[in-house]
């Protein structure tokens, strides 16, 4: 079977191609033609199908990391260093992030309209405290609207992702501090976790075709038209998320002793899905995965770590993304900022990715941050256009730094099995443990065989 990443690749292209012939044959947002609305539902139902299994796997995914994090020594020490490296490597990302938009001056001459009125959501830090307090205890947010036109009562159910993190490291905590009354229940946890993550692991096979459809539909929606119109602050964005990935990320691999290579070569899967999907929790299972399999992290600190990351850690979404984009919403409207703005990016940068949790994402960062700023939140309305396409690289960014931290930390406290991780060929991310196990054990009789031949022939 041919692998998982040459299959990815190979689906980029097609999808783009795809794409261009269905922009070519008059395929457009509002009226897509043939070609252009079966690329649009074969790259919608691919997100369907990942984000139907997104909230059990959050609820039931955080109680057995807490759970299998007790049975990890210092704890609590890994849980610190997990957050401080979390704020450290964000810092980084939008400082990076605020020295790109000064130097390529997104905002200026862009030809864009200044848009009448933005409708959409908005964040806040009174919203996000609010957003913390469970409505229930399900994380449910239950809306229903009546349309006078077309008299009809339309229900929609939402799930507030904040809140079932809330609701789930609450309920992980009380399960220890109950004890052994609680083995059942976690067992029943681990158990409703596996399973599924089996189901997601079906989806994420899938991921070959949904890219055909996401990329082609983006492709015949958008084409290059848009990425031109706001060709300055796309680069931008895309510079500094290369940045982060390509230069920052290997020198914090250095430096903790680590080869960036290897890192790469493990966590590329991960991070290939996470672009195609643009859902970083989507993406948890692989991204677990390939943390423990491919880079050597213990599953009981990868257990915790990457699922907190996952909805916390996003060094594309919270921190270049809001950065550039506030300087190009400031030279947009003639807004001059001065250091204490560039401070107060900086703050929501550092401590505000949480608040993307269970919204949408970076769209809600951005505006937490022009609102902190002061800046008009009219300008989230010019920069909509391109958001899908700059949204592929920010999740890989966000995925990418989710596997980072854990195995620094890991390393650094001494946890890393560094055999693993310096492993000549990474494990398939899709072969089932038993499988892996079998071929782990068949790799080390063959070394012993040869162990042996050598000795022999050296004492012949």
């Amino acid at each position: 079977m041919t692998a998982f990443g040459p299959q990815v690749i190979a689906a980029l292209v097609v999808g783009v191609v795809l794409g261009l012939i269905a922009k070519a044959t008059g395929s457009t947002a509002d009226d897509p033609n043939a070609l252009g609305q079966t690329l649009q539902i074969i790259g919608s139902s691919y997100v369907s199908l990942l984000r139907t299994a997104v909230i059990p796997l959050i609820f039931f995914a955080i109680i057995a990391s807490i759970a299998n994090l007790s049975q990890v020594s210092n704890a609590a020490r890994l849980a610190w260093k997990t957050l401080l490296w979390f704020m450290i490597t964000a810092l980084i990302a939008v400082v990076i992030g605020i020295a790109l938009g000064t130097i390529f001056q997104p905002g200026v001459g862009t030809g864009q309209e200044t848009p009448a009125g933005y409708e959409g959501g908005t964040g806040s830090w009174l919203g996000f405290l609010q957003g913390l307090i469970p409505a229930n205890y399900l994380g449910l947010d239950v809306s229903a609207g009546f349309s006078a036109d077309e008299q009809s009562v339309s229900t929609r159910v939402n799930f507030n992702v904040l809140q079932i993190i809330v609701v789930a490291i609450a309920v992980g905590i009380a399960a220890l501090k109950v004890g052994a009354a609680a083995d059942p229940f976690l067992s029943f946890a681990r158990s409703t976790l596996a399973i599924i993550q089996k189901v997601l692991w079906w989806i994420i096979r899938l991921a070959p075709l949904g890219t055909i459809g996401l990329l082609g539909n983006a492709t015949a929606t958008y084409g290059w038209d848009t990425i031109g119109a706001l060709g300055q602050y796309t680069l931008a964005i895309y510079v500094g998320l290369a940045a982060v990935l390509f230069i920052v990320y290997p020198i914090l691999l250095k430096v903790s002793g680590l080869s960036f290579r290897k890192y790469f070569a493990g966590a590329w899967p991960a991070i290939q899905l996470a672009f195609v999907s643009r859902s970083s929790v989507g993406t948890l299972p692989l991204s677990q995965r390939v943390t423990e399999r491919n880079l050597g992290v213990p599953s009981g600190y990868a257990s915790f770590a990457v699922p907190l990351g996952a909805t916390t850690k996003m060094d594309g979404c919270a921190a270049i993304y809001p950065a550039i984009s506030a300087i190009f919403v400031a030279q947009f409207f003639n807004v001059d900022l001065n250091i204490i703005h560039y401070l107060l990016i900086v703050l929501v940068s550092v401590i505000g990715s949480a608040a993307t949790a269970g919204t949408t994402g970076a769209t809600v960062m951005l505006t937490l941050t022009l609102t902190t700023v002061g800046l008009p939140l009219e300008g989230v309305a010019l920069l909509l256009a391109v958001d899908p396409i700059l949204d592929m690289g920010r999740t890989a960014v966000n995925v990418a730094g989710q596997i980072l931290v854990p195995t620094i930390v890991a390393k650094r406290e001494g946890l890393l099995d560094e055999d693993v991780y310096n492993a000549s060929n990474p494990l398939d991310p899709f072969e089932d443990d038993a499988a892996a196990d079998t071929a782990d054990a068949a790799d080390g009789v063959r070394a012993d065989e040869d162990e042996a031949r050598d000795l022999s022939q050296s004492r012949a």
